[in-house]
């Protein structure tokens, strides 16, 4: 209905929003607005077990893929990617412990805003996941994303792939992006090079994806409300950026003697 964040911020920036739903718990009356590609009442509890199997976790990156395709299609210049998910805190958190064979009580935060009392919940959830699954296994990437990630992270490392096969630039968002794009790096390292970093979340765990995938973001506002609402804030000054590059003088060109 355009009142969530990215929506306010799309048409600011004059992006195409486009929204697809991977996996809402009911199925959702059709919407012309929302692309339907729902693999199931959510992911499964992967403290038990896998959380997609190998054909959720292929339609889900192929879902991903094909928005960057229309994008690429309809003349887009960048690819922002967002999610608004139930709990993915926890498994981009999930997701960035296995790659990056960290503990996780450096990477789990509080996500929507819980409480110290569960912040050590979840990262007790978390090392029982880690265990169930071993480390052996979630240092595969593609492996990793099916054992513990969302149907969300699948998309979007799905889809920031596509972008880099194509050649047009990525503006990652905060945590659960960074998430899903070191996980892009480490099925296609050449990846990285189409990525710009847009901020740096208030979400702990961040810190760390940024080092690990050597990103300098544009921004560092305390933002943490997910949907790539950090990645469209960013683009206004990466405009500005573009048009100082491109049209403002040299020195040489203004006949601006340098001092010595």
């Amino acid at each position: 209905r355009g009142g969530a964040g990215i929506s306010v911020l799309a048409r600011s920036i004059g992006a195409t929003l486009e929204v697809i739903n991977l996996g809402t718990v009911v199925e959702l009356e059709p919407m012309s607005e929302v692309l339907d590609v729902r693999l199931g009442p959510g992911t499964a509890n992967f403290v038990e077990g896998p959380a997609m199997d190998a054909h959720q976790l292929a339609k889900a990156m192929n879902a991903g893929r094909h928005s960057a395709e229309r994008a690429r299609l309809a003349g887009a210049q960048l690819y922002l990617a967002g999610e608004m998910g139930i709990g993915n805190t926890t498994a981009a958190a999930a997701v960035s412990c296995g790659l990056l064979e960290r503990d996780p009580e450096v990477l789990a935060g509080p996500g929507t805003g819980l409480n110290q009392e569960g912040v050590r919940h979840k990262v007790e959830v978390l090392r029982r996941a880690l265990h169930l699954h071993g480390a052996e296994n979630l240092s595969d990437p593609v492996e990793c994303l099916r054992r513990v990630g969302g149907f969300e992270i699948a998309a979007m490392s799905g889809a920031y792939l596509a972008c880099a096969q194509m050649g047009m630039p990525i503006l990652v968002d905060g945590f659960i992006s960074s998430a899903a794009a070191l996980a892009t790096v480490r099925i296609c390292p050449g990846a990285r090079d189409w990525m710009l970093f847009a901020h740096a979340s208030a979400e702990p765990g961040h810190r760390l994806l940024v080092g690990a995938l050597a990103a300098d973001p544009v921004l560092d506002l305390g933002m943490r409300l997910g949907e790539a609402s950090g990645a469209a804030t960013a683009v206004p000054l990466l405009r500005l950026a573009c048009d100082i590059h491109c049209h403002m003088a040299t020195f040489a060109e203004a006949q601006v003697t340098e001092a010595h």
